[in-house]
């Protein structure tokens, strides 16, 4: 198989699980979006996949290397309808930058952030934010426990005429079980609930592509996929 035919199967092979995951849930499909994660991707697997129109939501982790490849790389230039989101922990210093090339920021973790990114978005533009919870002890890893995450969302709800909290966000912890994935899944989900049931454009980003099916069947509505799209039998080719 050529390498497009590869990506093609892997992109379709994780929409028919998705929809699957939905089916077990007494979900509508409709209901959860494919966020691809871009950040590790080659330009040109993004591209294949930009070209058929399959991508609506990409993923990135560092603003530098987004602005490369969406402002300055002109290849990338025609599809302005894809949403952006930064998924990486953001640098204040960097606020102004992500908040021209972002449409979403889904790991927003302070007020402070919102503030520079309401200063520095431009003229009519709403940026849509989750704040990130913090679901492992690791110190690296960002976000906030749940109980003080939800305490910031209800600050920043209404705080900012351009920036609008929508959701939350959380990373797993590695190497966790089924049962214990799914509890903390579902800790958050019912947190999301509760919170975000009115708000527009409300989104919950759980599961990665490796616990992704749990985390849908537990009600995330934002699955971000990357290795599963661009890194599955692609090795060598």
């Amino acid at each position: 198989m050529q390498r497009e035919e590869i990506l093609l199967s892997n992109f379709y092979d994780v929409q028919a699980s998705l929809a699957a995951a939905c089916k077990r849930a007494h979900r509508d499909p409709s209901s959860v979006t494919l966020l691809a994660v871009t950040k590790y991707a080659k330009d040109e697997d993004v591209l294949a996949l930009l070209r058929k129109h399959l991508l609506q939501d990409v993923a990135e982790s560092r603003v530098q290397q987004a602005y490369a490849r969406w402002h300055q790389n002109p290849l990338f230039a025609p599809f302005t309808q894809v949403k952006k989101h930064l998924i990486g922990h953001l640098q204040k210093n960097k606020a102004a930058k992500a908040a021209v090339l972002f449409d979403w920021i889904d790991s927003l973790d302070d007020f402070e952030t919102a503030r520079l990114l309401s200063i520095h978005a431009p003229q009519g533009k709403i940026l849509r934010a989750l704040v990130q919870i913090k679901l492992t002890d690791k110190a690296s890893q960002s976000g906030l426990p749940l109980a003080q995450a939800r305490r910031l969302a209800a600050q920043l709800k209404g705080a900012f005429a351009n920036v609008q909290i929508c959701g939350y966000m959380a990373v797993a912890p590695q190497g966790a079980g089924e049962s214990a994935l799914r509890r903390l899944f579902g800790q958050v989900a019912d947190a999301f609930k509760a919170d975000f049931q009115q708000v527009p454009h409300a989104q919950l980003s759980l599961g990665m592509s490796e616990d992704f099916v749990w985390a849908v069947e537990e009600g995330s509505t934002l699955p971000r996929i990357g290795s599963l799209l661009f890194n599955r039998n692609l090795e060598g080719i």
